[in-house]
């Protein structure tokens, strides 16, 4: 069995920190006293970067991705972005990448639609009418 080496560093409350340490050094890099410069502005750094998501979100209107909405309403910003560059490859590959990714989006919502036709026919959809495709007979 090979025992893991973890930072040597003892926080506040008494427990030993769990990350593991830097090849040549003791502790992980938040830890290192020497370095500890560097671990502040790159905690800056993460905070900026936290920042700037969320102002981005606003600024854009972006849903996020977890729904259609979201995902159109990116794609309707990249496309406005792309128009807007120099004509040349990286604008093209842009407007190519966009419009193969809204072409997935409409395949899936139309499946989508098609499904839940499909299941309210069958019934395990909402309450199926009286004249559908596909009477439901009970078993006998």
């Amino acid at each position: 069995m090979v025992a893991r080496r973890s930072c040597v560093f003892v926080m506040p409350d008494g427990r030993q920190c769990r990350a593991g340490p830097q090849l040549d050094r003791p502790y992980c890099f938040a830890h290192d006293p020497e370095r500890a410069a560097e671990a502040a502005e790159a905690r800056r750094l993460g905070g900026l970067r936290r920042r700037k998501e969320g102002t981005i979100a606003v600024a854009y209107d972006l849903p996020g991705l977890d729904t259609v909405a979201g995902i159109r309403r990116l794609l309707d910003i990249v496309v406005t972005d792309g128009v807007g560059m120099d004509n040349g490859i990286p604008r093209l590959r842009v407007l190519i990448s966009t419009a193969v990714a809204a072409a997935n989006l409409l395949k899936v919502g139309e499946l989508e639609e098609r499904l839940e036709v499909l299941e309210t026919a069958v019934g395990q959809g909402s309450r199926p009418e009286e004249d559908t495709a596909f009477p439901i007979e009970p078993f006998r």
